[in-house]
């Protein structure tokens, strides 16, 4: 019994200075009082309080832990510390840690989250989206771009160059808008909810391309001459990275530049002959200056003692000799300008590399910054307005659509879409939301821009499938009437660029999350590469004991989170969302916990597990995605109404990442581990399951039915109520059935006689004929049925006019006269 009470007094302790995560002097202290009370109550033995302070003692002294246990330690991990390529050491150092840090903790703060301000338009932000923004959307025309320009009109193209919109990045002193990151993101959600070739065409110009990297790192020189022409749409700009050899591993590019000398414009000068091909450049085929990224050499030692120099940007005029440029790829059927780039011995002066000679060489670096801002932007921006967009039209469609004799919404099958639909839009919009504001904070955050890419882009492609099944035929026949087909055959784009998804969730988002955002692990690889030894045993020193006491913490608050529900967790509010806040703390000490053990079991290898890396990876990005939607769902005033979005979304994220922790589990390398793990972490099995059905119907009703609850998730798209816009005209539908229903129950109870909800124009007539109705109210009924037939009905053509080359049409004829 003795013994019992012994070893329980010793975990008692190390457990609570664990979860508290004392310091090691205060921690050595409580648990030394611990002993000693229990060696006065007769059931710990002096000798184990000696043998505990014999060890303890020297472990608190700076001088003696180094010398005999850290020393040791940093020879065995620099011995075992995996081996990294330049790009991969120029990605990690790249970019911020910002909430994805706190979520990696273990103990997220989640009263700093709130803190964050709201992200917020300015007067000229939001006059811009009321008033150009609003313009070009009702400029468009979707089936003359995609089935007779294959391109935007000429209308379109000088509206975006003469109101700017290519130059939302650009500082005002170069004539740019200077929009805020936030503001960005809104325009782009709105456009993309019209047309994903405008959004597209937009888009790329204020993320990564020349225009970013010029504001960032050009000289003097390059900003003044490309700026204001970038602003002014004088230059249209692309930036190519992509190989055919090198797509999504884009640091193995094969592209090259060798230093040289040469003759520009009549002299001889130091310069670079550039070879290279690429392809899937967006805006290439329109481009008058080109972004290239290449590897430059320099065998002769011209500009200094090193051959190889690394990935370089540079800029390069359309009119330059030799350029191959304006060709175009076909991207699904939407098609935005995009298309390849080639050349061969191309000479150039040096002063083309952006930023001059001495930025030579960094150009992976500067690429990687870049690209962890516009990622965080364009992409999920665009995935969130279609997918809002989707959401409202696809309510409306669900309302209006009758099969049975009831609105098709009402079915479960189809309120099981809605309510996925729905709240992922939800989610998407309140993670753009609080990512864009992480920029505008002057955050770089490259983890979270691969959680955004990849999560945003996979529901948008689920939300398209989903309400293609709801419209059925509708969706599936393509022609003026259908403002749903293109968006789902431009879903898989999405997918594929700016790092294809399965790259980015197997090896990106927890690749880089597990290094830059774990407190201790990069500090450790930095210390473990002074070349100072006393600095390096200090530092390492330091972040090594550092990362011992964060595991164990992990480990006993692990623990204890299971066993008591984490019911006794801090949460920041007392209702609905508690639970949520208390579970994401829970799970945020099991994926530190379990991140620390894959390491150390693992080592260099966990890079090349690719699965485990993904669920390591899914569990960090879902504890991300829930903070977005608890903060956006406290900045938007805790409105009730919202709730049953907020509980599918948020059931459906933890539902989701503790499918990811016990497949980690289940799969883990050392399985009596694995199976222990488990038994620590998930004792009683998973605490969510997938949302209920309830939920589907609550948030179906709000899709089907103006509230406020709908109008907020639709807020900012183009919704306007005029001839053309296919999404307003839908809106305004929606509104006439629904005041029409009761006319129609009126009818039908003054006549005795269930008419079916069809041929409004004669239950229109009828009531008149009854005198229950007067004329507007039959006006009404007839201009429902006419909007009715328009949103069930499809187009249809000549055959003539869906052939493309005309002249197979006079060979048919011809051999269909003889055959007569």
């Amino acid at each position: 019994m003795e013994t019992l009470l012994w070893l329980l007094t010793i975990l008692f302790a190390v457990g609570a200075v664990s979860y508290f995560r004392l310091q090691l002097l205060h921690a050595t202290l409580a648990v030394a009082g611990a002993l000693l009370l229990g060696a006065i109550m007769g059931y710990v033995g002096f000798i184990t309080l000696l043998v505990f302070l014999a060890i303890a003692i020297p472990l608190n002294m700076d001088s003696i832990r180094q010398e005999y246990l850290t020393k040791p330690m940093l020879k065995v991990y620099r011995k075992l510390m995996p081996e990294m390529s330049r790009t991969e050491q120029e990605a990690i150092d790249a970019g911020t840690v910002w909430w994805d840090g706190e979520i990696f903790s273990g103990d997220p703060d989640w009263d700093s989250l709130h803190r964050i301000p709201q992200g917020r338009l300015s007067p000229e932000e939001q006059a811009f989206l009321d008033g150009p923004v609003e313009e070009v959307c009702r400029m468009m025309d979707e089936w003359d771009v995609h089935h007779n320009r294959a391109d935007l009109s000429p209308e379109v193209w000088q509206y975006l160059k003469d109101n700017k919109f290519f130059a939302m990045i650009i500082k005002k002193k170069y004539g740019g808008l200077e929009f805020s990151a936030y503001a960005q993101s809104r325009v782009l959600q709105k456009l993309s909810g019209c047309n994903a070739v405008l959004s597209s065409t937009v888009g790329v110009p204020n993320s990564l391309g020349p225009g970013e990297l010029l504001q960032h790192y050009g000289t003097q020189e390059q900003q003044d001459h490309y700026l204001p022409r970038l602003a002014t749409g004088e230059e249209i700009p692309c930036f190519a990275l992509t190989s055919p050899e090198a797509g999504s591993d884009a640091g193995a590019i094969p592209d090259t530049g060798i230093i040289c000398k040469g003759e520009w414009e009549g002299k001889e000068v130091i310069g670079m002959r550039l070879t290279f091909n690429k392809r899937y450049i967006t805006l290439a085929p329109v481009a008058t200056v080109i972004g290239l990224a290449f590897k430059l050499y320099d065998p002769d030692g011209l500009i200094g003692d090193k051959e190889e120099l690394g990935i370089t940007c540079a800029l390069i005029p359309r009119d330059t000799d030799g350029l191959d440029i304006g060709r175009r790829h076909l991207p699904l059927n939407v098609p935005f300008q995009n298309g390849p780039i080639r050349g061969e011995n191309i000479f150039v002066p040096l002063d083309f590399i952006i930023g001059g000679q001495k930025m030579a060489g960094q150009g992976w670096r500067m690429l990687v910054e870049c690209l962890s801002v516009g990622r965080v932007i364009t992409l999920p921006s665009c995935s969130a307005g279609g997918a809002k967009t989707l959401a409202l039209a696809t309510g409306a469609y669900s309302r209006i659509r009758r099969q049975f004799k009831l609105p098709v919404g009402k079915m479960e099958g189809i309120e099981e879409m809605l309510g996925r639909i729905g709240a992922n839009a939800y989610m998407m919009d309140a993670v753009t939301t609080l990512s864009t504001k992480a920029v505008d904070l002057g955050e770089k955050p490259s983890v979270i821009s691969a959680i955004c890419k990849y999560h945003l882009t996979e529901k948008m492609r689920t939300a398209v499938i989903d309400s293609m099944d709801v419209h059925g035929g509708k969706g599936v026949m393509l022609g003026p009437n259908n403002y749903l087909g293109r968006a789902y055959q431009g879903a898989p784009i999405a997918i594929t660029v700016e790092g294809a998804n399965i790259l980015t969730r197997n090896m990106m988002i927890y690749g880089q999350g597990a290094i830059r955002c774990h407190p201790y692990v990069l500090k450790e690889m930095q210390a473990a590469a002074l070349k100072d030894k006393e600095e390096a045993l200090k530092e390492f020193d330091a972040a090594v004991f550092g990362h011992i006491g964060f595991a164990v913490s992990n480990f006993f608050r692990s623990w204890w989170f299971a066993l008591s529900g984490a019911r006794f967790t801090y949460a920041p509010f007392s209702d609905e969302t508690s639970k949520y806040y208390r579970a994401m703390t829970r799970y945020s000490s099991n994926m530190a916990l379990l991140s620390d053990i894959a390491m150390g079991v693992l080592g260099g290898e966990l890079k090349r597990k690719e699965r485990l890396s993904a669920r390591l990876g899914d569990m960090l990005s879902y504890l991300y995605l829930g903070s977005a939607i608890l903060k956006r769902y406290d900045d938007q005033g805790r409105q009730k109404e919202d709730l049953p979005m907020v509980h599918w979304a948020m059931q459906d994220c933890m539902a989701k990442l503790e499918e990811s922790m016990e497949g980690l589990l289940h799969n883990f390398p050392s399985k009596p581990l694995g199976i222990f793990l488990k038994a620590i972490i998930m004792p009683f099995g998973k605490s969510f399951k997938a949302p209920e059905d309830k939920l589907d119907h609550e948030i179906a009703k709000i899709l089907q039915t103006p509230c406020t609850a709908r109008s907020r998730l639709g807020e900012g798209q183009y919704l306007t109520r005029e001839e053309g816009n296919r999404m307003g005209e839908l809106e305004q539908i929606l509104d006439d059935i629904l005041a029409s229903e009761p006319l129609y129950d009126k009818v039908c109870a003054a006549a005795n006689e269930r008419f079916p909800f069809t041929q409004l124009h004669k239950v229109a007539e009828k009531g008149l004929e009854l005198g229950v109705i007067n004329e507007q109210e039959a006006e009404l009924l007839k201009r429902t049925e006419e909007g009715r037939l328009k949103t069930i009905n499809v187009d249809d053509f000549d055959n003539e006019e869906l052939v493309a080359d005309k002249s197979l049409l006079k060979t048919s004829r011809k051999r269909s006269t003889k055959a007569a």
